[in-house]
């Protein structure tokens, strides 16, 4: 007598039965997939944040130092016709205080203004503070950006 023929049911449930040593293989790969996935979600998100703090800081910091700039010795201008800024460093540095506190974010904070080159230039330096929000978790909450831009009177055309 010869055996029953195997239906395509039966062949089906028997190959979908995991192999011994199999168990528990996709639970360790999800586990594994799932931490490199939160890895490189923040990565993304925390990586954008500190690019977005790093642009905003240059961007405030020439905004300071075009504003500083600004503060050019009038008499000196009208005597000589040389173009100079303010001897007095807290004139010339109070508008770059003002732009970089009128900034609503908070973390924005100045940490630098000099005139230099014979009072031909200044200097602003800017620090924008972000949080992390993935990275946070494995204990990195974030950091300081830092920027600097140099600005000089523009003298014109006479």
């Amino acid at each position: 007598m010869t055996p029953p023929p195997r239906t395509r049911r039966t062949r089906a449930r028997n190959e979908s039965r995991p192999r011994p040593g199999e168990r528990g293989s996709m639970s360790v790969f999800v586990v594994l997939f799932s931490g490199v996935v939160f890895l490189l979600a923040g990565l993304l998100v925390d990586g954008g944040a500190a690019m977005n703090a790093r642009l905003k800081a240059a961007d405030i910091a020439e905004q300071a130092a075009r504003a500083a700039a600004d503060q050019i010795d009038v008499e000196t201008l009208r005597d000589t016709g040389q173009v100079r800024l303010l001897a007095d460093e807290s004139a010339v540095c109070g508008p770059a205080e003002e732009i970089t506190a009128s900034q609503e974010t908070d973390g924005v904070r100045m940490t630098e203004c000099t005139v230099g080159g014979g009072q031909a230039d200044v200097t602003v330096a800017v620090s924008v503070h972000w949080n992390a929000f993935f990275l946070a978790a494995l204990g990195f909450a974030g950091s300081d950006m830092e920027a600097e831009a140099t600005a000089a009177p523009d003298p014109g055309e006479a």
